[in-house]
């Protein structure tokens, strides 16, 4: 059974990589959580398509999924948070305060920070990876995924009927994710440290939860790009290298 070009599969998926069930969610008779969005009952809906709908759910998780990271990030690596050079009532901001800023206030900054230059997309993520960086490696990297994701999703984080993403541009932001996972296991320092940390070693086992989390950043990014490809007839060009060699890529 088709909904207007992308499969009740492709929904179900999304929702099943849902990221914050307690925020926003209620229990659908199955039993499975489903995500509530803020403008369902208005107007809004009439100019918005299916896909439109599912692209609007995509990339608010994909968000979730960022300001998650960046929370644990800063958990794992508590002195990053002190390079920031961002405030808040005169004092250094607060891991929750700069997740607040770089979430909820991007009207304002646009992803220019002083604290990188004004770096953004793969420049930001580039910036958190090369070991000379003396600033906060976890704002360099969030700023940069969440920069990039916006422009692969058209420069718009909500969708209607007239917009058009490039399925391309949305693979390519899933690879680049793959790509960014990859060298942030393996960037190291002079001194053969890991420059953030991420997944663990525990006593009762491994702490694989950053993984899990950029899977299903991943996944999402994947699925929307392979609905939409589907539906537009687009053909979607794949990575034949290995992510271990391949540079970042770039969108159309």
């Amino acid at each position: 059974m088709k909904w207007r070009g992308c499969s009740w599969i492709s929904i179900l998926l999304l929702a099943a990589c849902s990221t914050n069930p307690s925020g926003g969610y209620v229990d659908s008779p199955n039993g499975r959580p489903l995500p509530i969005r803020q403008d369902r009952n208005t107007l809004h809906q009439l100019v918005k398509s299916d896909s439109d709908r599912l692209a609007d759910i995509e990339y608010a998780e994909n968000e979730a999924s960022l300001r998650l990271l960046m929370l644990k990030l800063y958990k794992r690596n508590p002195a990053e948070a002190h390079k920031s050079g961002l405030r808040v009532a005169g004092q250094i901001a607060t891991p929750d305060q700069i997740a607040t800023l770089v979430f909820d206030q991007v009207a304002t900054h646009q992803w220019k920070f002083e604290a990188l230059a004004g770096a953004q997309d793969t420049a930001a993520i580039k910036l958190a990876l090369n070991p000379q960086f003396s600033g906060d490696r976890v704002l360099a990297l969030i700023v940069g995924l969440q920069s990039m994701l916006y422009r692969a999703h058209g420069n718009k984080s909500a969708f209607f009927l007239l917009d058009s993403i490039e399925p391309q541009n949305l693979y390519n932001a899933a690879r680049n994710v793959e790509i960014a996972v990859w060298k942030l296991g393996n960037a190291k320092n002079a001194r053969g440290e890991l420059l953030l940390l991420t997944n663990s070693m525990q006593a009762d086992g491994q702490n694989l939860s950053f993984e899990r989390e950029f899977t299903k950043l991943i996944a999402r990014t994947d699925m929307l790009a392979l609905m939409l490809a589907e539906k537009s007839q687009r053909f979607i060009s794949r990575l034949t290298q290995s992510i271990t060699t391949t540079p970042f890529l770039p969108f159309r």
